[in-house]
């Protein structure tokens, strides 16, 4: 193959609004950004591998798109994502549950819960390499892909558009069911690996929860540790926020009271990221006051995966008024 794996995928730069169409060379093209694994699939005959955004070999954790590509009658590198569908929504720890497993409990998930590789881009077809052709050309070639060899599950062509009304729909409506904003792409720029060259609008929801433990003095707090409760009343932590203003710490600083040794999470260790083992130095405090946050639409099992933007005091919300643990987002326009 003219491209060897690793590659590293091209990648986004992020920004609060839809870019202009002069923003990229060529006007823009406005792709749904999804809440799944990005995949790189290299295949040429005898050798088939899907590459990790970080460059791991993940072609057992989802065997059915490692042999759907085996089965492809010519060579190809694609980038795309990996996503699985359940219950109406993407489902992000469904994938995660794919990761390091024996081959056997993959290819049994993928019995039971199927993924889908969504392709946007084509970054070569047989012998030639398209890496420096402008992405119209390399999306035409895409879609004749698609059409000749008529590919269905588990793959998926990622719809495409320069209609900005219908991107705004991507924001503002599919946020609930896993579409987590939008990428822009130059229709004349190449592909260039490693680069953050395209532009992405994370769409955003403004939601409600309540302070449950601050980083920093409680006089002062840095940021926050935002919880819900769940159904058996169980105060459960939902968020963390990014750092505050100077005017929100100022006000809270002056309502935060240090949580006693009933607190519900006196006791409970909290690492320093989702994804870290670190543990996270916090101090309790009274679960009586809420905030309003902007946050994106990466919900796991009701906690935001990324650090979430607080707004306001709700001093208009009692903590019992709070949508209970994994429910009551609402999208807003990005």
């Amino acid at each position: 193959m003219a491209l060897i794996p690793p590659i590293e995928p091209m990648l986004a730069k992020a920004t609060d609004t839809l870019p202009v169409p002069r923003a990229l060379p060529g006007g823009i093209a406005l792709e749904p950004k999804y809440d799944g694994f990005r995949l790189l699939v290299f295949h040429s005959s005898g050798t088939t591998q899907l590459q990790s955004r970080s460059g791991n070999d993940l072609s057992a954790a989802f065997p059915e798109i490692t042999d759907a590509a085996a089965a492809l009658p010519e060579e190809v590198v694609l980038d795309g994502e990996a996503v699985i569908l359940m219950e109406g929504r993407l489902q992000f720890g469904a994938l995660q549950q794919r990761v390091n497993r024996p081959l056997a409990t993959t290819r049994h998930l993928a019995h039971l819960q199927p993924a889908h590789y969504l392709a946007f881009d084509l970054l070569q077809r047989g012998t030639a390499e398209l890496l420096h052709e402008p992405y119209r050309v390399r999306r035409a070639a895409l879609e004749d892909l698609f059409a000749t060899h008529d590919l269905g599950a588990p793959w998926t062509l990622t719809p495409v558009t320069d209609d900005r009304e219908l991107a705004e729909q991507w924001l503002t409506l599919w946020g609930p069911v896993g579409v987590e904003g939008v990428v822009a792409k130059g229709w004349d720029q190449a592909y260039h690996p490693g680069r953050r060259g395209w532009i992405k609008v994370r769409a955003k929801e403004t939601s409600e929860a309540i302070i449950g433990a601050v980083t920093g003095p409680v006089t002062a707090p840095l940021t926050l540790l935002l919880g819900r409760y769940d159904t058996d009343g169980i105060l459960r932590l939902a968020a963390r926020s990014t750092p505050l203003t100077a005017s929100l710490r100022s006000e809270l600083g002056r309502l935060l009271t240090a949580g006693g040794p009933g607190h519900p999470w006196a006791d409970v260790r909290i690492t320093a990221s989702w994804s870290s083992r670190e543990p996270l130095e916090f101090t309790p405090v009274e679960p009586e006051h809420v905030v309003e946050f902007h946050g994106d639409t990466a919900v796991d099992a009701g906690r935001w995966r990324h650090a979430v933007r607080p707004l306001r005091l709700r001093t208009d919300i009692a903590p019992a008024d709070v949508a209970p643990f994994g429910e009551g987002q609402r999208p807003v326009s990005g």
